[in-house]
């Protein structure tokens, strides 16, 4: 039984809804996600037992421990990536970057913001790793950050179904990742020689960070797309202050820092230097 088509969400209600959503992610929704909120939404009417959205967003207000607060942005993140995403990326990373890193720097740090279920900070372990055969006498962190504790979970747990390993060459897949027999579909767990490089936590980049930094490079890809352009000036500048002289960030080959106040300098399409 498809339980969202016996809710309506009405104009009020989806207004309030991405108000909330704005105000606690910087996430905005335009009138043609409607239909998307309905959808997700509704399993979490479900779940916590209320009948309709006016009763699902008083709720959400009165839950005073914000967990179901949590969870609604969870459900209305979206989590797409891939291994080797953009791929003109890990290839400057490993040819022009990580050979300046290794003669400059006694210790490496790489920040993957809005790193969903952590395909690019492993991938970014993988490069490390083939790079550099000794990475384990050195001082290496990826720090992998996401809103979603859901897309953290999955993260945590590295293992990823065939399909998810498109793009992935196969060398890479024998070297990297071990199959786990799950019963129904083969499934590849992340080696621990790549899991251990990586750091997972919950961050929401609109809010306060803990992060101290400075990094050599940040990957924040494909995600200021969700935000509007206050919300990418104040995050950019904060990524600014966060990244060492001469440090990279990294952002979606659709994206672009023009319509921004800034001081990174543009490298090639989505990759900008301080």
């Amino acid at each position: 039984m498809n339980f969202s088509a016996n809710i309506e969400l009405d104009t009020a209600s989806f207004e309030e809804i991405s108000r909330i959503l704005y105000q606690h992610s910087g996430i905005t929704l335009n009138s043609g996600k409607r239909e998307l909120v309905k959808s997700r939404l509704a399993k979490r009417i479900c779940a916590t037992g209320t009948n309709c959205f006016d009763e699902y967003l008083a709720f959400v207000k009165s839950d005073v421990t914000g967990v179901e607060l949590r969870a609604m942005i969870d459900a209305l993140t979206t989590n797409k990536t891939s291994f080797f995403r953009e791929s003109a990326h890990f290839d400057y990373l490993r040819e022009i970057l990580l050979p300046k890193m290794c003669k400059t720097s006694s210790k490496i740090r790489i920040w993957s913001a809005g790193c969903s279920t952590g395909e690019e900070p492993y991938t970014l372990g993988i490069v490390l790793r083939e790079y550099m055969p000794e990475i384990d006498l050195k001082d290496v962190k990826i720090l992998a950050t996401d809103i979603s504790d859901r897309a953290l979970a999955y993260a945590r747990k590295a293992e990823y179904t065939t399909d998810k390993l498109d793009g992935l060459p196969r060398e890479l897949l024998k070297k990297y990742f071990k199959p786990v027999d799950d019963g129904e579909n083969k499934v590849w767990r992340v080696n621990d020689s790549v899991r251990k490089l990586v750091f997972l936590a919950r961050l929401n980049l609109v809010e306060d960070w803990i992060i101290k930094g400075p990094f050599q490079a940040i990957f924040c890809r494909n995600v200021m797309i969700y935000f509007d352009n206050p919300t990418r000036q104040r995050l950019v500048q904060r990524f600014w202050e966060l990244l060492e002289p001469g440090g990279h960030l990294f952002i979606g080959h659709s994206e672009s820092l023009m319509s921004l106040r800034n001081n990174f300098t543009y490298v090639r399409p989505g990759v900008y230097i301080k």
